[in-house]
């Protein structure tokens, strides 16, 4: 099966099939003479699983160490706990900071009729607001992303002329 159609069978773009097997996630796959990629039974269902694995939440680096693992020869399912512990573990973080920051707004909320005047500077109920001290988290945040390499810029056309 070619690219196009197995990435249609599983509502993928092709680049997504490209960029799995170019970071590993998919084993290079056999080519016509022409050059088109031809796709197995069995990458689809590497691929099914792929996509199973990200729904439930695995980031594409949990998934070559499962894949990794199941390459070995392994059984990956203890360590697929072990990823599950964690995510369980961060979502129960989230949700104390969650409702922490639910608190916090509704305290905020209940007294925004008393800081409602005039004499402040933009809005009297946020100003006159003491936070509460909480851990350095600030809640409703992701974590950070890595910075994407910055794209080179173009050089400027040789033929371009400057005003003097």
């Amino acid at each position: 099966m070619r690219i196009g159609e197995l990435a249609a069978e599983l509502g993928l773009n092709p680049k997504t099939l490209r960029y799995y097997e170019a970071i590993g996630l998919l084993p290079a796959p056999r080519r016509t003479p022409a050059g088109y990629r031809l796709y197995s039974d069995t990458d689809r269902e590497r691929l099914r699983f792929i996509l199973k694995a990200r729904a439930v939440g695995l980031t594409l680096e949990e998934i070559r160490e499962v894949l990794a693992v199941r390459g070995d020869g392994r059984r990956p399912c203890e360590h697929v706990l072990t990823l599950l512990d964690r995510k369980l573990a961060a979502v129960d973080e989230q949700l104390r900071a969650l409702a922490e920051f639910r608190a916090e707004l509704l305290t905020l909320r209940d007294t925004a009729a008393g800081a409602m005047s005039t004499d402040s500077c933009v809005c009297g109920i946020i100003e006159r607001h003491e936070p509460a001290q909480r851990d350095q988290t600030p809640p409703l945040t992701a974590a950070p992303r890595p910075a994407r390499p910055r794209r080179r810029e173009r050089p400027p056309a040789l033929d371009r002329q400057q005003p003097a």
